[in-house]
């Protein structure tokens, strides 16, 4: 198999979110102190109860167990939604583009925020309470 490497270019490189270095360093963090690491970073969401355990794991071959901040308690949807509407309302939240050149969209959060709302209020029309699991099929269409 060959294995091809393909450059980060100068202009991708400069928007990227955090430079190789800060990277480098990030990582070097989470392997001698993972739980210092993965604690400054839970910290960078919002939760509705706080955490006082970070991680819980067992490797054997009778039992793997893996839990992150298993005591806390945390709403996804207000930090992935809700949280960014004041200040980024009006911004992209999420971007499509379909099988075709000409499909796509923009998804600004206030959009996604009605939608989920709408969503949300059908689940509890339907019955559905705290507590209850729910499967839902997500297909790539906005």
């Amino acid at each position: 198999m060959d294995e091809k490497i393909f450059p980060v270019t100068d202009d991708v490189a400069a928007q990227a979110l955090i430079d190789n270095e800060t990277y480098q360093a990030m990582y070097t963090e989470s392997i001698s102190d993972p739980e210092g690491f993965w604690d400054k970073h839970g910290k960078r969401i919002g939760w509705i109860k706080p955490y006082t355990k970070i991680k819980n794991t067992r490797y054997s071959k009778e039992d793997v167990s893996i839990k992150w901040y298993e005591d806390g308690t945390l709403n996804a949807c207000w930090n992935c939604v809700d949280r960014h509407l004041d200040d980024h309302g009006d911004q992209t939240a999420i971007i499509w583009e379909g099988d075709e050149p000409d499909q796509s969209a923009n998804i600004t959060y206030r959009q996604l925020h009605e939608e989920v709302c709408l969503f949300a209020n059908t689940l509890k029309a339907n019955g559905v309470q705290k507590g209850d699991r729910v499967t839902i099929y997500m297909p790539m269409i906005p």
